[in-house]
C-alpha cells in the first residue's frame, strides 16, 4: 500500500477525465505530475502540482485547470477537502478513516510493506569495497562498505535483482610491495632481523603472513633472489589478505556474492578484446594529449599514446589506454573489467568509490556507455573521509595497522550496528565525523539511539499490554477499531508512515541509501513524540483500561515498529528490543 502512489492515480485518472470532457487536450505527458507532502504540514496532507506542470502544454491558466481539477477530486470519498493554492498548486486533506485505515494495511503485509516494484526484477550490479589487497580494511573502506551494501539491501526492497561484487586490485604494483613486506616478515619468523624499508608495509598484520610463508617454505627462500620468490608471495600474500578482508566484512555484516580479479584479465585476451572493441566503433587511436593543466611548455614533453576518445561519450578529454612503452594504463583493465559487466547482462551497474577516485568517473561512465551501445547506465558514487574522534580529539592510527585506523578497531569500540547506522547518517559525498562518545551516547542527539530507543519502547508498551492480557498479535490489532486513533498525535504518526513507501522509491531512485537512516530518525521523533504527550495526557497513553482502546493504540506503535525494522535492515542493523 502506498498512499502517495494511490493519490496520484486519483489525480492522474481525474486528469484522463478532463480529457476525456473536452477540458484538457489529447496527449498530454503526465510523467511530472507528482503528489507528495506539502513542504508546511498546515497546509494539507498532501499537495500535487498537477496544474502547474500542464498548464503551458494545454494552454490554459494554470489556476483554472486547478479548480475544475480540484472539484473532481473533492468527489472522492477519500479526500477531505481540497484547496487551490498560489497559482495552481492544489493541497489536499484525507479523511481520517484513510490514516487510520493505513494502520491495519501495514499489519496486514508486515515486512512486506514499503516493498517495491520499482525495478521491475532489473539486473544491476553494485561494486564496493575493492580495497586493495595489502592490509587490513581501514576506516575509509567502512564507509564505502556500508554505503554499498545498504544500497544493495536497499535497491533489492524496491525490486531490482542485486549482485555485489568485490573487484581484487591485484594486478598492479602495490602487489608486489606487499610480496616484499611479506618476505621481511619472513625474515622475522626465520629469526631474522626484518628489514621494513621505506615504501614497505609496516603493519604488524604481516607478521602472521611471514610465519606462515615459514610453515611452508622453512628457511629455503632465505638466500634466494627475489625472481625466485616474488610470483609465489604474491599470490600467497594476496590469497591471506583476502581471507582477512572478508573476515572484515563479514564483522561488519556485509557478504559479496562475487569477487573479480583484476590479475584474471592480464594475459587472458580480455583487455585485448575490450580495446579492439572500442577500436571497432572506431574510438581509439593514436595520439598525442595536451600537456596537463599546471605544466610549463617546457616540462610537457609529448608522448604518441594509445588513446580512447572519451570525449564522443561526454568526458573532457580523451584518455590513454596503452603508454608509449607498449604496457597498459591503470585505464585499460578498467575498460575490460567493466566491459566484462555489461557482457554479463547486468542492466545497470553501480560503483562506490573513494573520494580520491573523483577524476576516474567521467572517464569510466565514458566507457560503458560505449561498451553498452548506451543502453547500461553508469552510476558513480563517491565516498567522502571519515573523521574519527575520541574524547575531543582525533582518534590516532593503529598499531597494528601502521599507518591507519582499523575496521576492526571502529567495531571494537562501538559494535557493527552503531557503526553502519553512524556511516549513513550523512549523504555519501559529504564528510564524516565519527565521534565515539557521541555515536554511544543517549540522547535525542544520538540517532542510533533514537530509533532504537524508539523500537524498545515499542517492544515494552507489547509486553506490558500482554501481561495485562490484551491479545497484540499482528491479526488481532490489524482487525481492532483503528476509528479510536483521532487525536492529531495519533494521526500524525500514521502519516509518517505513510510516507515510507514513497522514503524507498525516492531512495532507490537516487541510490541514496542514506535516506532511509533520515526517515527513521524522523518516524522515531514523531513515536517519542506521542509518547511524551501521554504523560501529560493519560487518554494517550498505548494501555489504557479499556482493552479495545489499548489494541487499537498498540496497533499504531506495532505498524511504527513494523517500518523502524523494515528500515534497520535495510540498513543492515538489527532491531533492539530492549534498552540496557
Amino acid at each position: 500500500m502506498n498512499l502517495f502512489s494511490d493519490i496520484r492515480s486519483l489525480v492522474i485518472a481525474s486528469i484522463d477525465a478532463m480529457v476525456a470532457a473536452g477540458e484538457l487536450p489529447q496527449g498530454l505527458d503526465l510523467a511530472a505530475v507528482a503528489v507528495e507532502p506539502p513542504r508546511d504540514a498546515g497546509h494539507g496532507d498532501m499537495a500535487t502540482n498537477a496544474a502547474m506542470v500542464l498548464a503551458k502544454p494545454a494552454g490554459l491558466a494554470p489556476r483554472a485547470i486547478a479548480e475544475s481539477l480540484a472539484a473532481r477530486l473533492a468527489r472522492d470519498p477519500r479526500i477531505a477537502g481540497v484547496e487551490v493554492a498560489g497559482p495552481g498548486f492544489l493541497n489536499l486533506r484525507l479523511q481520517p478513516a484513510v490514516w487510520q485505515g493505513l494502520v491495519g494495511a501495514v499489519l496486514r503485509q508486515g515486512a512486506d510493506y514499503g516493498r517495491a516494484t520499482l525495478g521491475a526484477g532489473r539486473r544491476v550490479n553494485v561494486e564496493f569495497v575493492s580495497a586493495n589487497p595489502t592490509g587490513p580494511m581501514h576506516v575509509g573502506h567502512v564507509r564505502g562498505a556500508v554505503v554499498g551494501d545498504a544500497l544493495a539491501r536497499l535497491l533489492a526492497f524496491a525490486g531490482w535483482n542485486v549482485t555485489r561484487e568485490y573487484y581484487i586490485n591485484d594486478g598492479g604494483g602495490q602487489v608486489d610491495v606487499l610480496a616484499r613486506s611479506a618476505y621481511e616478515r619472513y625474515r622475522e619468523a626465520c629469526g631474522l632481523s626484518p628489514e621494513i624499508r621505506e615504501g614497505l608495509y609496516p603493519g604488524d598484520y604481516l607478521i602472521p603472513v611471514g610465519e606462515a610463508l615459514k610453515a611452508k617454505y622453512g628457511t629455503s627462500l632465505l638466500e634466494q633472489p627475489e625472481s625466485v620468490w616474488l610470483a609465489d608471495l604474491r599470490t600467497f600474500s594476496t590469497d591471506m589478505m583476502m581471507t582477512m578482508i572478508r573476515a572484515d566484512l563479514a564483522a561488519l555484516g556485509v557478504t559479496m556474492d562475487v569477487y573479480s580479479s583484476e590479475k584474471a584479465l592480464y594475459g587472458t585476451g580480455r583487455i585485448e578484446a575490450a580495446i579492439e572493441t572500442l577500436r571497432g566503433m572506431g574510438l581509439i587511436y593514436e595520439g598525442t594529449l595536451e600537456p596537463p593543466k599546471g605544466k610549463e611548455p617546457e616540462d610537457w614533453e609529448p608522448r604518441l599514446q594509445t588513446l580512447f576518445r572519451s570525449t564522443a561519450h561526454g568526458d573532457d578529454v580523451d584518455r590513454p589506454v596503452m603508454k608509449s612503452d607498449g604496457s597498459w594504463t591503470y585505464f585499460a583493465p578498467d575498460i575490460a573489467y567493466h566491459y566484462d559487466k555489461v557482457q554479463r547482462g547486468f542492466d545497470e551497474l553501480i560503483d562506490i568509490f573513494g573520494a580520491d577516485h573523483g577524476g576516474y568517473v567521467k572517464r569510466m561512465k565514458a566507457a560503458v556507455s560505449a561498451l553498452s551501445n548506451g543502453r547500461v547506465p553508469l552510476d558513480i558514487k563517491l565516498v567522502q573521509l571519515v573523521k574519527l574522534w575520541k574524547n575531543g580529539e582525533p582518534f590516532k592510527m593503529s598499531k597494528r595497522a601502521g599507518t591507519f585506523v582499523t575496521l576492526r578497531d571502529v567495531i571494537d569500540l562501538v559494535g557493527a550496528d552503531v557503526t553502519r547506522f553512524v556511516m549513513l547518517t550523512r549523504k555519501n559525498d559529504a564528510a564524516l565525523d565519527f565521534d565515539f562518545d557521541k555515536v554511544l551516547e543517549q540522547s535525542k542527539d544520538n540517532p542510533v539511539f533514537y530509533v532504537q530507543y524508539a523500537n524498545a519502547r515499542i517492544n515494552s508498551v507489547l509486553r506490558r499490554a500482554r501481561e495485562a492480557g490484551v491479545a497484540v498479535d499482528d491479526a488481532t490489532l490489524a482487525a481492532a477499531d483503528l476509528g479510536k486513533l483521532d487525536h492529531e498525535a495519533e494521526i500524525g504518526l500514521a502519516k509518517k508512515i505513510a510516507e515510507w513507501p514513497r522514503v524507498v522509491e525516492i531512495a532507490a531512485r537516487g541510490n541514496e541509501p542514506h535516506r532511509v537512516a533520515f526517515y527513521l530518525y524522523e518516524l522515531a521523533s514523531d513515536l517519542h513524540g506521542l509518547w511524551n504527550r501521554g504523560n501529560d495526557a493519560p487518554q494517550l497513553r498505548f494501555v489504557q483500561d479499556d482493552s479495545a482502546i489499548t489494541q487499537a493504540k498498540i496497533a499504531l506503535a506495532r505498524a511504527t515498529g513494523v517500518v523502524i525494522s523494515s528500515g534497520l535492515a535495510i540498513l543492515g542493523v538489527t532491531p533492539v528490543e530492549e534498552m540496557r
